[in-house]
Protein backbone atom coordinates (compact mmCIF):
# COMPACT_ATOMS: atom_id res chain seq x y z
CA UNK A 1 0.00 0.00 0.00
CA UNK A 2 2.94 2.75 0.99
CA UNK A 3 6.08 1.66 -1.12
CA UNK A 4 4.25 3.73 -4.56
CA UNK A 5 3.94 6.80 -2.66
CA UNK A 6 7.54 6.76 -0.52
CA UNK A 7 9.44 7.86 -2.77
CA UNK A 8 7.73 11.20 -3.29
CA UNK A 9 6.96 11.32 0.62
CA UNK A 10 10.65 11.39 1.29
CA UNK A 11 11.62 14.04 -1.70
CA UNK A 12 8.78 16.23 0.42
CA UNK A 13 10.64 15.61 3.45
CA UNK A 14 14.03 16.92 1.40
CA UNK A 15 15.51 13.14 1.06
CA UNK A 16 15.09 12.80 -2.58
CA UNK A 17 18.55 11.85 -3.84
CA UNK A 18 18.36 8.92 -1.17
CA UNK A 19 15.17 6.65 -2.25
CA UNK A 20 17.36 3.31 -2.83
CA UNK A 21 17.70 4.01 0.60
CA UNK A 22 13.61 3.15 0.85
CA UNK A 23 13.86 -0.69 0.00
CA UNK A 24 17.51 -0.94 0.85
CA UNK A 25 17.24 -0.14 4.53
CA UNK A 26 13.79 -2.50 4.94
CA UNK A 27 15.56 -5.45 3.24
CA UNK A 28 18.54 -4.85 5.21
CA UNK A 29 16.99 -5.43 8.62
CA UNK A 30 14.46 -8.22 6.97
CA UNK A 31 17.61 -9.89 5.89
CA UNK A 32 19.19 -9.52 9.03
CA UNK A 33 16.22 -10.98 11.40
CA UNK A 34 15.88 -14.15 9.09
CA UNK A 35 18.65 -16.41 11.50
CA UNK A 36 16.19 -15.41 14.24
CA UNK A 37 13.33 -15.93 12.59
CA UNK A 38 14.00 -19.18 11.26
CA UNK A 39 15.33 -20.38 14.55
CA UNK A 40 12.26 -19.12 16.45
CA UNK A 41 9.97 -21.38 13.84
CA UNK A 42 11.89 -24.44 14.51
CA UNK A 43 11.81 -23.67 18.01
CA UNK A 44 8.73 -21.46 19.06
CA UNK A 45 6.49 -22.01 16.93
CA UNK A 46 5.12 -21.05 13.14
CA UNK A 47 2.06 -19.20 14.67
CA UNK A 48 3.89 -17.00 17.01
CA UNK A 49 6.44 -16.17 14.64
CA UNK A 50 3.60 -14.67 12.42
CA UNK A 51 1.95 -12.90 14.53
CA UNK A 52 5.38 -11.04 15.55
CA UNK A 53 5.64 -9.86 11.72
CA UNK A 54 2.38 -8.44 11.97
CA UNK A 55 2.15 -6.91 14.94
CA UNK A 56 5.25 -4.86 13.56
CA UNK A 57 3.64 -4.17 10.71
CA UNK A 58 1.09 -2.93 12.51
CA UNK A 59 2.75 -0.53 14.66
CA UNK A 60 5.04 1.35 11.84
CA UNK A 61 1.92 2.12 10.27
CA UNK A 62 1.37 4.24 12.98
CA UNK A 63 4.81 5.48 13.52
CA UNK A 64 4.75 7.15 9.70
CA UNK A 65 2.91 9.95 10.06
CA UNK A 66 4.61 11.00 13.43
CA UNK A 67 8.03 11.00 11.45
CA UNK A 68 9.49 14.44 10.51
CA UNK A 69 12.71 13.69 9.36
CA UNK A 70 14.90 12.11 7.22
CA UNK A 71 17.27 9.92 9.75
CA UNK A 72 14.40 8.53 11.70
CA UNK A 73 12.21 7.73 8.77
CA UNK A 74 14.98 5.68 7.47
CA UNK A 75 15.39 4.32 10.82
CA UNK A 76 11.22 3.79 10.48
CA UNK A 77 12.24 1.67 7.56
CA UNK A 78 14.99 -0.47 9.29
CA UNK A 79 12.28 -1.19 12.14
CA UNK A 80 9.41 -1.96 9.68
CA UNK A 81 12.13 -4.84 7.63
CA UNK A 82 11.26 -7.21 10.69
CA UNK A 83 7.92 -7.20 9.44
CA UNK A 84 9.03 -9.25 6.22
CA UNK A 85 11.72 -10.55 8.35
CA UNK A 86 9.53 -12.71 10.57
CA UNK A 87 6.43 -13.26 8.79
CA UNK A 88 7.22 -15.00 5.20
CA UNK A 89 9.72 -17.40 6.82
CA UNK A 90 6.93 -18.69 9.28
CA UNK A 91 4.57 -18.62 6.66
CA UNK A 92 6.39 -20.96 4.30
CA UNK A 93 7.05 -23.47 6.71
CA UNK A 94 3.83 -23.58 7.88
CA UNK A 95 2.60 -24.26 4.33
CA UNK A 96 5.21 -27.08 3.58
CA UNK A 97 4.02 -29.11 7.32
CA UNK A 98 0.39 -29.00 6.82
CA UNK A 99 0.77 -30.31 2.52
CA UNK A 100 2.02 -33.79 0.78
CA UNK A 101 5.72 -33.05 -0.48
CA UNK A 102 4.25 -34.06 -4.21
CA UNK A 103 1.94 -30.79 -4.46
CA UNK A 104 4.42 -28.42 -2.62
CA UNK A 105 4.83 -26.38 -6.12
CA UNK A 106 1.17 -26.11 -6.08
CA UNK A 107 0.74 -24.98 -2.45
CA UNK A 108 3.32 -22.61 -2.55
CA UNK A 109 2.17 -21.42 -5.71
CA UNK A 110 -1.26 -20.75 -3.96
CA UNK A 111 0.42 -19.09 -1.24
CA UNK A 112 2.67 -16.63 -3.77
CA UNK A 113 -0.91 -15.84 -5.24
CA UNK A 114 -2.39 -14.44 -2.27
CA UNK A 115 0.57 -12.46 -1.95
CA UNK A 116 0.21 -11.15 -5.38
CA UNK A 117 -3.10 -10.41 -4.67
CA UNK A 118 -2.22 -8.20 -1.69
CA UNK A 119 0.48 -6.70 -4.09
CA UNK A 120 -2.38 -6.20 -6.70
CA UNK A 121 -4.87 -4.37 -4.43
CA UNK A 122 -2.20 -2.79 -1.60
CA UNK A 123 -0.38 0.11 -3.87
CA UNK A 124 -4.00 1.14 -5.91
CA UNK A 125 -5.48 1.09 -2.81
CA UNK A 126 -2.72 3.03 -1.14
CA UNK A 127 -2.46 5.27 -4.01
CA UNK A 128 -6.34 5.90 -4.48
CA UNK A 129 -6.21 6.79 -0.57
CA UNK A 130 -2.98 9.07 -0.63
CA UNK A 131 -4.35 10.92 -3.80
CA UNK A 132 -7.77 11.67 -2.42
CA UNK A 133 -7.66 11.88 1.44
CA UNK A 134 -3.94 12.23 2.02
CA UNK A 135 -0.52 10.64 2.97
CA UNK A 136 -1.78 10.28 6.60
CA UNK A 137 -4.96 8.06 6.27
CA UNK A 138 -2.80 6.04 3.39
CA UNK A 139 -0.49 4.56 6.61
CA UNK A 140 -3.86 4.23 9.05
CA UNK A 141 -5.47 1.69 6.62
CA UNK A 142 -2.14 0.09 5.96
CA UNK A 143 -2.37 -0.57 10.03
CA UNK A 144 -5.99 -1.82 9.81
CA UNK A 145 -4.89 -4.44 6.85
CA UNK A 146 -2.31 -5.50 9.28
CA UNK A 147 -4.74 -6.14 12.56
CA UNK A 148 -7.17 -8.18 10.05
CA UNK A 149 -3.76 -10.68 9.59
CA UNK A 150 -3.09 -10.45 13.39
CA UNK A 151 -6.65 -11.89 13.98
CA UNK A 152 -6.48 -14.60 11.60
CA UNK A 153 -3.13 -15.71 12.63
CA UNK A 154 -3.83 -15.75 16.35
CA UNK A 155 -6.62 -18.26 15.29
CA UNK A 156 -4.35 -20.79 13.45
CA UNK A 157 -3.40 -24.14 14.94
CA UNK A 158 0.49 -24.26 15.94
CA UNK A 159 1.80 -27.12 13.54
CA UNK A 160 5.38 -27.62 14.77
CA UNK A 161 5.08 -30.83 16.47
CA UNK A 162 7.95 -30.34 19.38
CA UNK A 163 7.11 -26.30 20.47
CA UNK A 164 9.18 -24.87 22.53
CA UNK A 165 8.61 -21.62 24.91
CA UNK A 166 10.31 -18.88 24.55
CA UNK A 167 13.37 -17.81 25.90
CA UNK A 168 16.28 -15.23 25.60
CA UNK A 169 18.51 -17.60 24.62
CA UNK A 170 16.76 -18.45 21.56
CA UNK A 171 17.93 -15.10 20.22
CA UNK A 172 21.61 -16.17 20.42
CA UNK A 173 22.49 -17.17 16.79
CA UNK A 174 25.54 -19.29 16.44
CA UNK A 175 27.85 -19.29 13.20
CA UNK A 176 25.99 -22.55 11.81
CA UNK A 177 22.40 -21.45 12.09
CA UNK A 178 22.50 -18.54 9.92
CA UNK A 179 22.46 -20.33 6.91
CA UNK A 180 21.03 -23.60 5.90
CA UNK A 181 23.78 -24.71 2.78
CA UNK A 182 22.00 -27.47 1.40
CA UNK A 183 19.62 -24.52 -0.07
CA UNK A 184 22.41 -22.62 -1.21
CA UNK A 185 21.93 -22.91 -4.99
CA UNK A 186 18.04 -21.97 -4.39
CA UNK A 187 19.40 -19.03 -2.82
CA UNK A 188 21.93 -17.92 -5.60
CA UNK A 189 18.98 -18.15 -8.49
CA UNK A 190 16.56 -16.39 -5.74
CA UNK A 191 19.67 -13.50 -5.35
CA UNK A 192 20.19 -12.58 -8.82
CA UNK A 193 16.57 -13.02 -10.18
CA UNK A 194 15.33 -10.21 -7.36
CA UNK A 195 17.62 -7.76 -8.04
CA UNK A 196 15.02 -6.78 -10.59
CA UNK A 197 12.10 -6.05 -7.83
CA UNK A 198 14.94 -4.08 -5.91
CA UNK A 199 15.21 -2.05 -8.97
CA UNK A 200 11.39 -1.99 -9.98
CA UNK A 201 10.65 -0.54 -6.46
CA UNK A 202 12.82 1.75 -6.55
CA UNK A 203 12.54 3.46 -9.84
CA UNK A 204 8.93 2.67 -11.10
CA UNK A 205 7.16 5.32 -9.11
CA UNK A 206 9.22 7.87 -10.55
CA UNK A 207 9.06 6.55 -14.11
CA UNK A 208 5.48 6.17 -13.98
CA UNK A 209 4.94 9.65 -12.96
CA UNK A 210 7.37 10.72 -15.81
CA UNK A 211 5.34 8.72 -18.17
CA UNK A 212 2.39 10.86 -17.60
CA UNK A 213 0.92 8.24 -15.09
CA UNK A 214 -1.05 8.96 -12.18
CA UNK A 215 -1.44 6.48 -9.91
CA UNK A 216 1.94 5.09 -9.03
CA UNK A 217 0.37 1.48 -8.29
CA UNK A 218 -0.77 0.80 -12.03
CA UNK A 219 2.72 -0.84 -12.97
CA UNK A 220 2.22 -3.36 -9.54
CA UNK A 221 -1.60 -4.17 -10.27
CA UNK A 222 -0.79 -4.87 -13.72
CA UNK A 223 2.11 -7.30 -12.81
CA UNK A 224 0.19 -9.03 -10.10
CA UNK A 225 -2.95 -9.61 -11.80
CA UNK A 226 -0.79 -10.96 -14.60
CA UNK A 227 1.19 -12.93 -11.65
CA UNK A 228 -2.30 -13.95 -10.32
CA UNK A 229 -3.35 -15.86 -13.70
CA UNK A 230 -0.33 -17.94 -14.10
CA UNK A 231 0.18 -19.07 -10.45
CA UNK A 232 -3.11 -20.55 -10.67
CA UNK A 233 -0.47 -23.48 -13.09
CA UNK A 234 2.89 -22.72 -12.27
CA UNK A 235 3.19 -24.35 -9.17
CA UNK A 236 1.30 -27.86 -10.17
CA UNK A 237 3.47 -28.00 -13.60
CA UNK A 238 6.74 -27.18 -11.08
CA UNK A 239 5.09 -30.27 -9.30
CA UNK A 240 4.66 -32.63 -12.49
CA UNK A 241 7.90 -31.56 -14.99
CA UNK A 242 10.32 -30.61 -12.27
CA UNK A 243 11.77 -27.09 -10.60
CA UNK A 244 14.46 -27.06 -12.76
CA UNK A 245 12.65 -26.72 -15.92
CA UNK A 246 10.46 -24.48 -15.06
CA UNK A 247 12.51 -22.16 -13.40
CA UNK A 248 14.77 -21.72 -16.18
CA UNK A 249 11.57 -21.03 -18.00
CA UNK A 250 10.65 -18.15 -15.27
CA UNK A 251 13.95 -16.56 -15.24
CA UNK A 252 14.14 -15.81 -18.78
CA UNK A 253 10.98 -14.41 -18.80
CA UNK A 254 11.82 -12.32 -15.97
CA UNK A 255 15.06 -11.12 -17.58
CA UNK A 256 13.17 -10.26 -20.60
CA UNK A 257 10.17 -8.31 -18.84
CA UNK A 258 13.02 -6.32 -17.04
CA UNK A 259 14.60 -5.56 -20.57
CA UNK A 260 11.11 -4.74 -22.59
CA UNK A 261 10.44 -1.76 -19.36
CA UNK A 262 13.84 -0.50 -20.59
CA UNK A 263 13.40 -0.48 -23.72
CA UNK A 264 10.41 0.36 -24.12
CA UNK A 265 10.37 4.28 -22.69
CA UNK A 266 6.63 4.84 -22.80
CA UNK A 267 3.10 3.85 -21.08
CA UNK A 268 3.14 1.14 -23.24
CA UNK A 269 5.93 -0.65 -22.91
CA UNK A 270 5.65 0.01 -19.27
CA UNK A 271 2.79 -2.22 -18.88
CA UNK A 272 3.80 -4.43 -21.52
CA UNK A 273 6.87 -4.86 -19.25
CA UNK A 274 4.80 -5.12 -16.21
CA UNK A 275 2.64 -7.87 -17.25
CA UNK A 276 5.48 -10.10 -18.69
CA UNK A 277 7.40 -9.57 -15.43
CA UNK A 278 4.57 -10.86 -13.19
CA UNK A 279 4.33 -13.70 -15.75
CA UNK A 280 7.77 -14.61 -14.98
CA UNK A 281 7.79 -14.23 -11.53
CA UNK A 282 4.60 -16.25 -10.56
CA UNK A 283 5.97 -19.70 -12.94
CA UNK A 284 9.61 -18.51 -11.05
CA UNK A 285 8.47 -17.91 -7.26
CA UNK A 286 6.36 -21.50 -6.66
CA UNK A 287 9.51 -23.84 -8.14
CA UNK A 288 12.58 -21.95 -6.88
CA UNK A 289 10.71 -21.76 -2.55
CA UNK A 290 9.35 -25.55 -4.09
CA UNK A 291 13.13 -26.30 -4.72
CA UNK A 292 14.42 -24.68 -1.21
CA UNK A 293 11.85 -27.34 0.53
CA UNK A 294 13.19 -29.99 -1.47
CA UNK A 295 16.66 -29.28 -1.17
CA UNK A 296 16.45 -29.17 2.99
CA UNK A 297 16.03 -31.50 5.77
CA UNK A 298 12.37 -31.00 7.67
CA UNK A 299 13.64 -30.44 11.40
CA UNK A 300 15.19 -27.54 9.44
CA UNK A 301 12.70 -25.91 7.19
CA UNK A 302 12.79 -22.78 9.11
CA UNK A 303 16.64 -22.12 8.64
CA UNK A 304 16.24 -23.26 4.81
CA UNK A 305 13.52 -20.83 4.07
CA UNK A 306 15.20 -18.17 6.06
CA UNK A 307 18.46 -18.40 3.98
CA UNK A 308 16.46 -18.73 0.99
CA UNK A 309 14.72 -15.02 2.65
CA UNK A 310 18.17 -13.56 3.01
CA UNK A 311 19.14 -14.10 -0.73
CA UNK A 312 15.92 -12.77 -1.30
CA UNK A 313 16.61 -9.95 0.22
CA UNK A 314 19.97 -9.41 -0.30
CA UNK A 315 19.26 -9.22 -4.18
CA UNK A 316 16.18 -6.74 -3.40
CA UNK A 317 18.23 -4.21 -1.04
CA UNK A 318 21.01 -4.71 -3.67
CA UNK A 319 19.23 -4.21 -6.96
CA UNK A 320 17.59 -1.20 -5.45
CA UNK A 321 20.36 0.64 -3.80
CA UNK A 322 22.52 0.17 -7.00
CA UNK A 323 19.56 1.43 -8.63
CA UNK A 324 18.97 4.42 -6.41
CA UNK A 325 22.69 5.42 -6.47
CA UNK A 326 23.16 5.09 -10.06
CA UNK A 327 19.87 7.35 -10.66
CA UNK A 328 20.53 9.98 -8.24
CA UNK A 329 17.26 11.31 -9.73
CA UNK A 330 18.61 11.63 -13.31
CA UNK A 331 15.54 9.87 -15.49
CA UNK A 332 17.37 10.20 -18.64
CA UNK A 333 19.50 6.76 -16.59
CA UNK A 334 16.48 5.05 -16.12
CA UNK A 335 16.48 2.81 -18.73
CA UNK A 336 20.15 1.79 -18.71
CA UNK A 337 19.90 0.87 -15.51
CA UNK A 338 16.51 -1.70 -16.23
CA UNK A 339 18.77 -2.82 -19.44
CA UNK A 340 22.16 -3.95 -17.41
CA UNK A 341 19.71 -5.31 -14.11
CA UNK A 342 17.97 -7.63 -17.30
CA UNK A 343 22.16 -8.62 -18.01
CA UNK A 344 22.28 -9.53 -14.16
CA UNK A 345 18.78 -11.75 -13.83
CA UNK A 346 19.75 -13.51 -16.87
CA UNK A 347 22.91 -14.77 -14.98
CA UNK A 348 20.19 -16.75 -12.73
CA UNK A 349 19.54 -18.40 -15.89
CA UNK A 350 22.50 -20.02 -17.01
CA UNK A 351 23.62 -21.01 -13.15
CA UNK A 352 20.58 -22.98 -13.29
CA UNK A 353 21.55 -24.53 -16.47
CA UNK A 354 25.41 -25.04 -15.20
CA UNK A 355 24.10 -26.67 -11.61
CA UNK A 356 22.01 -28.97 -13.44
CA UNK A 357 24.81 -30.37 -15.54
CA UNK A 358 27.24 -30.64 -12.86
CA UNK A 359 24.49 -32.27 -10.55
CA UNK A 360 23.85 -34.91 -13.73
CA UNK A 361 27.17 -35.43 -14.25
CA UNK A 362 28.21 -35.89 -10.65
CA UNK A 363 25.54 -38.78 -10.75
Amino acid sequence: MIIPELPNHLSKMGGGEHKGLIIALFTLTAGISRPFSGKLTDRWGRVPVMAVGSVVCFICGFLYPVVSSVAFFFLLRLVHGFSTGFKPTATSAYVADIIPQNRWGEALGMHGLCFSIGGAIGPAIGSYIAQNYGINPMFYSSSLFAVLSIVIVLNMRETLPRKESFSLAMLQIRRDEVLEFRVLPAAIVTLLSYTGYGVILTLIPDWSEHLGIGNKGLFFTAYTLSSIMIRFVSGKVADRYGRIKVMVVGVFIVALAVLIIGLGESVEGLILGAIIYGIGTGVLSPAVNAWTIDLSLPQHRGKAMATMYIALEIGIGGGALLAGYVYADHLSRIPSIFIVNSLIILSAFFYIIFWNWKNKTAT
